[in-house]
This record gives C-alpha cells, structure tokens and sequence, in this order.
C-alpha cells in the first residue's frame, strides 16, 4: 500500500487572538429552501456554530458571508440570506444583523457601526458575479471587513472564489473548526488509516469517481461498488446485465483500468452478485431479484440484492476504517432503498472509524436516522472528493499563503 506524505497543521483561528478584531468569516450556508422561503435543513448552519461560539465568546466581531444556490450574478430575492439570518439567531440565542450587500457602502456602515461581540451576516456572496470568477478587486472589497478572515466552508474549498481563496490574499488567514475537523478526518482515511481499510462507492458513472478510485486502490484493503456505475464494471468484465444502464467504450475502459490498478495494489474490488431490477423507476414498479448475469433485457438493475447486500455488510463489520461515498440504488424510490439502506445500517454498526462523505450517502444515512451513529460525516461533497484525490483545494492552500 501507498504512504501518503505528511501534511503540514492548518493554521487554525484558536491560535490567533481575535478580542476587539473583527474576523470575517467564509461559511457554508447553502442551505434548502422550500417554494415560500423556509429552510428545510439547516445542518450546514449548525455545523458552522463552534466557531461562530467561539468568536462570539472571545469578544471579536463576527462577520459571516456566504453563498446560497446558483444566481450566477444576479440579485435574485428567493437566495436572499435573510432567512438564514433568521434561523441562525435562533441557533445562537442572538440577534444576527443581516446586511443587505456583501461588498460596499452598505456592508462597511453596517461593519463600522457594529460591537465586540456583534453577529452579522451579509447578503448571498454570489448576488456578484466576481466571487466565482475569483476577480481580485471584489476580494479586497471583502477583505476591507475584517481585520482576519477564516475559512469554515468546506463545502466549497475545492472552488478558487473571491470569498474563499481570493480573500486570503489580503487577510492573515486561518481554519475555522469545522474545516480544520473535515480535513484531519479525510486525510487520517489515506494518510494513516487503521486496517483493514474498506471504501463503499456507489453513483451514476465511473468518470464522476475515476480520481477518487484511483488513489483509493492504491490505499484501500477492499473497494465495495454499487450504484448505476457497477454494472458499466460488470460490462467491463464481459457479463451481460440485462437492460441495465452501462457506459459507453470510454466508461468501460475506465472501469477496467480501475480494477488494473487495484490488482496491482492488491486491493479487493467488490462487485455486485445480484441485483433488484425492474421495468422502470417507479414506486409501484414490478421488481425482480436475480443474479446479476440474469437480468432481463427489459429490466435494468437499480439496487444491489439481498446476497450483495449480506458479502458487502460482512466486509464492513470487519473493517477498523470505512469510507462510504454514493448510494447503492436509487434509494429514493422505495422498492430500490434496501441496499443502500444495508450499507448505512452496516457502517453505523462499524466498531471502526467510519466516515460518510458526498450528498446522496448524507442524505442517505440521515435518511435512515443513523447520521449520528458514525464517526463522522463530511458537509462537502465535491470537495471531500477531491481532497482524497489528493487535489490542491484552493480555499486551504491560500490559508498557508496568506499575509501574517
């Protein structure tokens, strides 16, 4: 197996004093909203309170920004940030002042007028198009809010925004809790895992996971495949599966360069032995079980079977690490949730460190009440991706270069 090389301590904001300062904040609140403006789940506000607490108690200023779905520039008033405001001060027992720009005369008044202590929240980042085109003058608009900024997001850390990376540039920088907590847990799974060491990957296409899986393999004891993207494997070793959605040549050749590597490293892949397969995904779908060389041509496979689900619970139990990132079947639609309701079942079970990283495995395990049964679950999907890949994440790599 690979030994990855040691990374340097995050610089986090504990280390700093912050009394009298005032430190603007980069959190992650892209939160669910329903059709009348009502935060459906506010996990992502929650897992942001340690350091505002934090910042709170040691007399500093409190100056959070984020961003909330896809405005591309535009002021749009149902990705107003004012609900989470909201919400937020209820979290906090406070009153949060939400400032109605980010950047500006409005945000410097609403900044200049507040106290040691004070919480405010500006309007969605993302009303500008700068932060995503990562324009340094909308940067050092930012970066005139604060005295030290701190990067919490996780969420988007894999992204080179104005108020992730380029704000870093003017500001001595520095982690906050919740980003330090996700990259100490994601680097120990392929830094220094305890053995054995087994990853569950599940989703659409293996070119979505191509990166991950291949340095997985070289880490891994044992890789468990499901989702849509097992039968494209199974297709890459010749077995015929019925109607079910396979990739094209390129997906295919992916598939079998994986499983190359992982005989090189001597890891397990894992695939399917059977599978539930019906006509279509519907609630009401007429399903078969059978072996995954059996399935019809008018069926296409869409959960792992019960056979699957017992080898693949089996491997998990005797695992010291888990990491799980995709479902194992449309779990969604309910005559296709029992795999992946297996697998969330077998890792909250897990006696081991256990991790669970991408939104549909979230989504999945809070589905089915266990998210607190294991040791811990990522809030950034995308980013939790590329960190195993062993990609530079922006928003972290300009916490190292900040000014001091």
């Amino acid at each position: 197996m690979t030994t990855a090389p040691v990374r340097p301590a995050l610089p986090v904001i504990s280390s700093e004093p912050v009394a009298g300062k005032r430190v603007l904040v980069r959190v992650d609140f892209n939160v669910p909203l329903d059709a009348d403006g009502v935060i459906t789940d506010d996990t992502r506000i929650r897992a942001a309170l340690e350091t505002i607490d934090y910042l709170h108690k040691q007399d500093a200023t409190v100056i959070l920004m984020s961003h909330l779905g896809r405005p591309k520039g535009t002021v749009r008033p149902e990705l107003s940030l004012r609900p989470v405001a909201d919400r937020l001060s209820e979290l906090i027992g406070r009153p949060v002042t939400f400032v109605e720009d980010c950047v500006g005369d409005v945000a410097e008044a609403a900044v200049e007028h507040a106290e040691p202590g004070d919480v405010l929240l500006l309007e969605n980042t993302r009303f500008h198009a700068e932060d995503t085109a990562n324009k340094m003058e909308f940067a050092r608009s930012l970066a005139r809010l604060g005295d030290l900024f701190v990067n919490d997001a996780f969420g988007t850390a894999h992204r080179a925004n104005a108020s992730t990376s380029g704000v870093a540039r003017f500001l001595p920088s520095f982690a906050g809790y919740l980003l330090e907590r996700e990259v100490a847990q994601l680097t120990h799974l392929v830094d220094a895992p305890n053995r054995p060491f087994v990853t569950i990957v599940g989703g659409l296409k293996v070119a979505d996971k191509i990166g991950v899986l291949e340095r997985l393999v070289e880490r891994c004891d044992a890789v468990l495949i499901g989702g849509a993207m097992a039968f494209t494997f199974l297709a890459a070793k010749g077995i015929n599966v019925g109607g079910s959605k396979v990739e094209d040549a390129e997906g295919q050749d992916l598939a079998r360069r994986i499983l190359a590597a992982a005989e090189d490293h001597r890891c397990t892949i894992m695939l399917p032995i059977d599978a539930v397969s019906a006509a279509a995904i519907d609630a009401d779908a007429e399903v078969d079980v059978s072996s995954v060389d059996s399935i019809a041509d008018s069926m296409m496979g869409l959960d792992i079977g019960p056979r699957t689900r017992e080898l693949y619970a089996s491997r998990i139990r005797d695992a010291h690490t888990v990491f799980w990132n995709g479902p194992m079947g449309v779990f969604e639609c309910a005559p296709f949730a029992a795999g992946t309701k297996a697998i969330a079942e077998a890792v909250a079970a897990c006696p081991g460190t256990t991790v669970v990283g991408g939104g549909d495995s979230v989504a999945a395990i809070q589905q089915f009440g266990l998210a607190d049964k294991v040791s811990h679950v990522s809030t950034g999907g995308g980013a939790s991706l590329s960190l195993l890949e062993g990609a530079d994440l922006p928003g972290i790599t300009a916490i190292y270069s900040s000014p001091e």
